[in-house]
């Protein structure tokens, strides 16, 4: 086998990668710049390359744009601590084999190497799903996240950047569906195209066949002139249907047909027209229930299910509202032509802690307000607005736990049989200030493995709650913990999980 090359300024980067893979004793060879390795490259060629995307002494996606044309069975990985979406486009549009964001888990980047050296030794033909050089414009600032969930979706966007499959976007109200659809269309193959949008939810029902379809002059009353559908405006680019979910159902089988064939007739006409259109959808509400229930057309649902992507709540990715906020204030600013303000820890804390029924959409208010209405240039927790104070949990405070019901303290105490009988007879109003009692109880008791027991039962706690939440599921109920889907596999069978 082939050594395994690792190109990163990072020296703990690098250090990190040599001790895993010099203990899975896979051969490899460092570089602390793109230069370097392509200089190694004239001389002979690695199994793999793991490479980072900024670098001081060059540029990842132009390192690989370069490898993929010269090399183009070289699976390359791509690494970066900036998990952004334009980050995760261009390393597929590159013909990256995978992208994964810092800091990530050992276990899961070793997994990926070994996936990369199997499919290269077995000699499969990595093909390149995304032309190199393909230009690309910039990112949708509103689209930022460096959670799991949210890298996925990146993910998704770089892979389907060549593909016309139709996609249906779901999620709540607020997360940005419609910012994900036009990154689809500006990023894919048919960008030079127009993108068409129709939002079904707030079109008046009695008008959506004719804004679909258009209609001849003299179709119905008041119909003075010839007016071209959204399908046909649409023709060699994007339809982008918001609320597919509201679409009345008599009006479901029209769009069905339409969707089979490209085929259809503006209202009153005569004359079969065709377009070449492809469709992206979105919806908040649960298709699969109404489809259930009668109200939505089963093979519609099909014809539009082809590939989903899910876009999280914002509480599920609470990670990414520091960049949010500070996104949606600079916003805002540039906007009112003041200076950008900003929110001290505990204030930032507090909206950490949000469960922010209105997703981002909510938070992008909430900074807005925060940037009119507040005078001074820092923002504390006594700024923020009432409605969203009111609505905080009175157990939450500045993003902690600062009150715990004697009933989840017992609970939680319950899980260790040694250390049951300390939460009982703690008083204090923290878990915190609770957790330390019960260890300090222990170590004058002159207990052994102290810090290792309370580890063990902290992290059940944790992953048995998270595992409750998914409703059993490890992948998701490792991306809500932050963790990696190996790290969540080793500690069930460590813990005794079932």
């Amino acid at each position: 086998m082939k050594a395994v090359w690792i190109v990163d300024d990072d020296q703990s980067i690098r250090w990190v990668l040599e001790k895993a893979l010099t203990r899975e004793k896979i051969p490899f060879k460092c570089f602390s710049g793109p230069n370097d390795l392509l200089d190694e490259l004239e001389k002979e060629e690695p199994q793999v390359i793991v490479s980072d995307i900024r670098m001081p002494k060059g540029n990842g996606i132009t390192l690989l744009q370069q490898i993929k044309r010269d090399f183009p069975k070289i699976p390359v990985i791509v690494m970066t601590a900036y998990s952004d979406m334009d980050s995760a486009v261009a390393a597929f549009k590159g013909g990256a084999f995978e992208y994964i964001s810092k800091p990530f888990d050992i276990e899961d980047m070793m997994s990926l190497i070994q996936r990369a050296i199997s499919e290269s030794i077995s000699a499969q033909t990595i093909k390149t799903q995304f032309a190199p050089n393909t230009a690309f414009s910039a990112a949708v600032p509103e689209l930022i996240g460096q959670a799991p969930s949210m890298q996925e979706v990146f993910r998704a966007i770089g892979r389907l950047a060549q593909s016309n499959a139709t996609v249906l976007i779901t999620g709540e109200s607020g997360t940005g569906k419609e910012l994900v659809a036009r990154a689809l269309h500006r990023h894919g193959a048919r960008s030079q195209g127009p993108i068409i949008e129709l939002n079904l939810a707030t079109t008046p029902k009695e008008l959506i066949e004719s804004e679909l379809f258009g209609h001849e002059r003299g179709a119905f009353a008041n119909a003075n002139v010839l007016k071209r559908g959204r399908f046909e405006m649409a023709d060699g680019g994007t339809l982008f249907l918001d609320e597919i979910g509201d679409l009345p159902f008599e009006l479901q089988n029209s769009l069905l047909q339409l969707l089979e064939d490209g085929k259809f007739y503006r209202l009153g006409g005569q004359e079969q027209l065709k377009a070449n259109v492809r469709i992206i959808a979105t919806s908040h509400q649960d298709l699969e229930q109404k489809v259930t229930e009668g109200s939505f057309r089963k093979d519609l649902f099909h014809r539009l299910n082809v590939i989903r992507l899910r876009l999280p709540a914002l509480r599920e990715r609470t990670e990414d509202i520091p960049l949010l906020a500070q996104f949606f204030l600079a916003q805002s600013a540039k906007n009112l032509n003041v200076k950008s303000k900003t929110l001290t820890v505990e204030a930032l804390d507090f909206l950490i802690g949000r469960s922010f029924p209105g997703n981002v959409r909510q938070l992008q208010s909430v900074c807005h307000w925060l940037t009119v209405m507040i005078s001074s240039q820092e923002i504390h927790l006594k700024d923020l607005p009432r409605d969203l104070s009111d609505s905080i949990p009175e157990s939450i405070v500045s993003g902690s736990v600062e009150s715990v019901p004697t009933t989840q303290a017992n609970t939680l105490a319950s899980s260790s049989t040694k250390a049951s009988g300390y939460f009982q007879s703690s008083t204090t109003n923290t878990w915190e200030q609770a957790l330390s009692l019960i260890a300090i109880k222990m170590l004058e008791e002159n207990k052994e493995g102290v810090y290792q027991e309370l580890l063990e039962k902290f992290e059940k706690t944790v992953i048995e709650a998270a595992l409750q939440t998914s409703r059993g599921r490890k992948v998701e109920a490792a991306e809500r913990l932050g963790i990696g889907r190996n790290t969540i596999t080793r500690k069930l069978q460590e813990l005794g999980i079932d």
